[in-house]
């Protein structure tokens, strides 16, 4: 059954239609701490109507885990969940990952509902079936395709939502701008992230989801065009990565929107050397992210551990390493190499602009 996406502006309401169109016997709702305490409140009259049965994981990536996710698995099965039972996973992409791939994989598949709380998860993980946890030090290593049963976007819980937090789902925002249409780009790279302006954003929030759903259509797998919306990626999670390993106890790890700005300038900077994007474009963007985003901490040094993490990229085949490019906005070159000389200086470019 195919997904169906609700631009929410009543989220009880919607979120009462949704689980009357899906089937359950018994309604969980997943939830990490801090949406549990933040986000929760907004929808718990309306849960209470169902006797939702409240999961409470840790937040952060760092905890989209194998351990997290049995800890999800024993919560279902010790609360009696069957296969007609619903999860409705409410948080960021933390949650909507790990509780999809749960949902997907508990009894072979039971119907779940994403509403992502964050600007991140609303235009990228709570759309288009990845699921999954990191494994063994990688992002996203272990998942399946699956579809929440419904998707509900209501830009009311981005009022919970701290400044690092929102320019974090930004960057896929201006991903998908880049992928597509140049007067989306130019809205996005003109927009004051400083003082959002939350129902401008909804607008805009949905023209995103809007590109995310066509590719997703097109290519549901990833064989082909999906790949586009890995653009900024390959050099975005091997700085993540990196920086998830350097991270110290107490330590806030790099937020994955941060990763991916710093991917896209790369990978910009990658399509105008070898794929002939306009160098005037390139350098309007790489201002905007340089303008609000704290620079990405790595040395010349760190180029070999980087470039190893880029070969465990899932896009790869024969250890090659593979990128999509750009020619122009919107013009989109899939199952692009490069060689590790051009890969550093991309590297050189993100570190100091030149």
């Amino acid at each position: 059954m195919q997904q169906q996406i609700i631009i929410s502006n009543d989220i009880e309401h919607d979120l009462a239609t949704a689980v009357a169109e899906s089937e359950h016997d018994r309604v969980f709702v997943l939830t990490d701490d801090t949406t549990h305490e933040c986000c929760l409140p907004k929808v718990a009259a309306l849960l209470a109507q169902y006797d939702a049965v409240p999961i409470t994981i840790a937040h952060g990536d760092q905890h989209k885990t194998l351990a997290a996710l049995g800890d999800v698995w024993t919560a279902l099965q010790q609360g009696g969940a069957t296969r007609h039972s619903l999860l409705i996973n409410l948080g960021g992409g933390m949650i909507t990952d790990l509780g999809g791939f749960a949902a997907a994989t508990f009894k072979r598949g039971i119907n779940f509902i994403n509403i992502p709380t964050t600007l991140l998860a609303m235009v990228d993980a709570a759309v288009g079936g990845k699921t999954g946890i990191n494994f063994g030090g990688l992002k996203n290593e272990v998942g399946a395709f699956a579809d929440a049963r419904f998707v509900i976007i209501n830009t009311c819980f981005l009022d919970t939502l701290d400044a690092e937090n929102l320019c974090s789902g930004y960057a896929e925002m201006l991903k998908h701008s880049l992928i597509s249409d140049e007067r989306m780009w130019a809205e996005h790279v003109n927009f004051d992230l400083s003082q959002p302006d939350l129902t401008e954003l909804q607008r805009m929030v949905a023209e995103s989801i809007a590109v995310k759903e066509r590719i997703v259509a097109e290519d549901p797998h990833e064989h082909g065009i999906r790949k586009a919306l890995n653009f900024g990626h390959t050099i975005g999670h091997a700085l993540e990565e990196f920086a998830l390993q350097q991270a110290t106890p107490g330590n806030r790890p790099l937020l994955h929107g941060y990763a991916v700005a710093f991917g896209l300038i790369g990978e910009l900077y990658m399509s105008a050397r070898k794929a002939g994007f306009p160098t005037e474009r390139l350098h309007q963007t790489a201002r905007f992210i340089r303008e609000n985003y704290a620079q990405t901490e790595f040395t010349c040094n760190d180029y070999p551990t980087l470039l190893n993490l880029m070969r465990h990229d899932k896009k790869n085949t024969s250890g090659v390493i593979n990128f999509t490019l750009l020619h122009n906005i919107g013009d989109i070159r899939i199952n692009q190499t490069a060689t590790n000389e051009e890969i550093c200086e991309a590297l050189d470019f993100i570190r100091e602009g030149y």
